[in-house]
């Protein structure tokens, strides 16, 4: 069975058990015309409190999760790329991880944010999110642009969210 049919699934589950999710009132928060829109308008705190709310290894797992932000890192400008590796690498320093230890780690080619390849910057994304999903949450407040390119059904509840906000004050 795909993963697409077992989504689809555990939403029918989930509507006939009356399982449902709440979404912040989208009237008391402003309305967004795109995302790019949502990025550069909205607060750090909303943007994280959403995406701590939509995007948790508690509701995707890091095997579904870690190709998508490949595929999304390959997506993203290179400076964009870069501004996401520093981000990460401040973030995870701050918790007492070596930017050298990490690339050793991981099996980076480089530890310098500017020499990274997309697949490195993947690979420090995906070590984050399923070891510091806080820290991951706070990378996506700053560096919103990686969440628009990811694409896997699971993750788009986080754009649904999103999406429900921009398109909740129009009626």
């Amino acid at each position: 069975m795909s993963s697409s049919d077992e989504y689809k699934r555990q939403i029918m589950q989930d509507l006939a058990g009356g399982n449902k999710e709440t979404l912040p009132d989208a009237s008391s928060t402003e309305s967004y015309q795109n995302f790019d829109d949502f990025a550069q308008r909205s607060s750090r705190n909303e943007r994280h409190q959403l995406f701590s709310q939509s995007l948790s290894p508690d509701r995707v797992s890091a095997s579904e999760m870690e190709p998508e932000l490949k595929k999304a890192i390959a997506q993203i400008k290179p400076n964009q790329r870069n501004d996401v590796a520093k981000e990460f690498f401040s973030h995870l320093k701050k918790r007492g991880l070596d930017a050298r230890a990490l690339e050793s780690q991981l099996a980076l080619s480089s530890h310098n944010p500017k020499r990274m390849s997309a697949d490195d910057v993947g690979k420090l994304a995906g070590f984050t999110y399923h070891n510091h999903p806080d820290l991951f949450h706070e990378v996506l407040a700053d560096q919103p642009a990686l969440v628009k390119f990811l694409s896997h059904p699971l993750i788009g509840a986080a754009l649904g969210a999103i999406a429900a906000k921009w398109l909740g004050g129009r009626k």
